[in-house]
């Protein structure tokens, strides 16, 4: 949940963050069901201390007279509370980095920085897909008989280059001292709640309905839910994670978008770095700048042509704070296109998850949280094969990957 007293406190400025990020919030009603929440508990706190004064007065009529209206009392109160932490639910994040443009839609998230240069072809070149199924890495024909669109078989070569991939971003990262954790792909429905993805993001996510549970679509979610109702000690923070997974998403509101090649698939695979800090706000800037270096300098070592971009209000879900994404060039498209994204989100997800920490005073407070993808396949082979194609129509292989493929080119 937000802190509903940094909204009080600032009324105005949370109904513009509101309305920055393009979400309809009756604030006002919901700060009265807050008071009424109040009022109800202050009712019973009272009925309470006069039912046991009457107690103690031996007035036993009178206290029982006085636990129906009580039990009354809790009732609504429990009804206004419900519906209160419903509300909650679907609020934003009481705060908005100060560098964060204002914008109405995705046109309006800004190029910061662009690195490498986009590479000039003197032949015709071809998409991934084509290349892929020249060297036969890739079946999607036999990948949809037998799990429907948007589904395929990496094969041989394929599938090597992509456990390549993954192989050395999570050796990079593990040399820069994050842990490296192997996660439940299964989650209970409170994960989700927790790190931000519902409500709102149901329809997006695959559920085993026997089991109520869910499938996830990034390593996020286990990653930053692993303490979830936990008291940490500030001088164990941060805490830094590598998670690994395997994620799945049904691209519920991406039908007839991005549907040829292995842009847009219901299974892929992820290396996500997540950071759980004290309550810092440069600490949270730092580390945000740090995990954003990360994932660049893998794209740097791959030699990919790829560019910064900051995302607008409105691009921004309800718990982001600060965000960035990576989009890398992938010629077929002509255009780039995204493979990173680098979120902070303060206290927004600690909250939810009652992830807390004790300060060096024996304080507790709430901790904050960053995420971002170290890399994630199949998406990225994409920029890495269209990019390297040769001229003889082979795939050149970056030089960092070799020592995995135990070969300088495919075909």
């Amino acid at each position: 949940m937000i802190d509903i007293k940094k909204v009080r406190d600032d009324i105005a400025g949370y109904k513009l963050i509101c309305k920055n990020k393009g979400k309809e919030v009756d604030v006002d009603a919901i700060l009265a069901k807050d008071d009424k929440r109040k009022e109800l508990q202050k009712q019973i706190d009272e009925m309470k201390f006069q039912q046991k004064q009457l107690a103690e007065k031996k007035d036993y009529d009178w206290a029982k007279a006085l636990k129906s209206t009580i039990q009354w009392l809790e009732d609504q109160y429990q009804k206004v509370v419900a519906e209160l932490d419903k509300e909650l639910l679907t609020m934003p994040n009481t705060a908005l980095h100060p560098d964060i443009p204002v914008g109405k839609d995705e046109s309006e998230n800004v190029v910061t920085k662009v690195f490498g240069e986009v590479p000039k072809f003197d032949f015709e070149i071809k998409d991934h897909i084509t290349l892929m199924k020249q060297y036969d890495m890739i079946d999607i024909e036999r990948g949809v008989k037998l799990a429907w669109a948007r589904s395929y078989f990496l094969k041989g070569d394929g599938a090597l280059l992509e456990q390549a991939v993954l192989q050395y971003a999570l050796k990079k990262i593990v040399q820069k001292w994050f842990t490296l954790m192997n996660v439940p792909n299964i989650v209970n429905p409170e994960c989700l709640v927790g790190t931000g993805y519902f409500p709102g993001g149901e329809e997006d996510a695959y559920r085993l309905e026997r089991d109520n549970q869910w499938l996830i679509w990034t390593a996020e979610i286990p990653v930053t839910a692993y303490h979830m109702d936990e008291i940490l000690e500030e001088k164990d923070l941060p805490k830094k994670y590598a998670g690994f997974s395997t994620c799945y998403r049904r691209e519920a509101g991406a039908s007839g978008k991005d549907t040829a090649g292995l842009y847009r698939v219901h299974q892929f695979n992820k290396v996500e770095q997540v950071v759980v800090l004290p309550e810092d706000e440069k600490m949270s800037n730092e580390f945000h700048r740090q995990l954003l270096q990360n994932a660049m300098d893998i794209l740097d070592d791959l030699k990919l042509p790829y560019r910064i971009l900051q995302l607008c209000s409105w691009d921004m879900g309800i718990g982001k704070y600060f965000s960035h994404d990576l989009e890398c060039w992938m010629p077929s498209r002509e255009s780039y296109g995204e493979t990173h994204s680098v979120t902070s989100f303060l206290d927004f997800q600690a909250r939810r998850l009652n992830m807390r920490y004790r300060d060096a005073d024996g304080k507790i407070k709430y901790c904050y949280t960053i995420n971002n993808t170290a890399i994630a396949t199949p998406r990225i082979l994409i920029s890495i094969i269209e990019n390297n194609q040769q001229k003889d129509g082979t795939i050149k292989i970056p030089e960092v990957l070799v020592p995995y493929m135990g070969k300088t080119q495919i075909g």
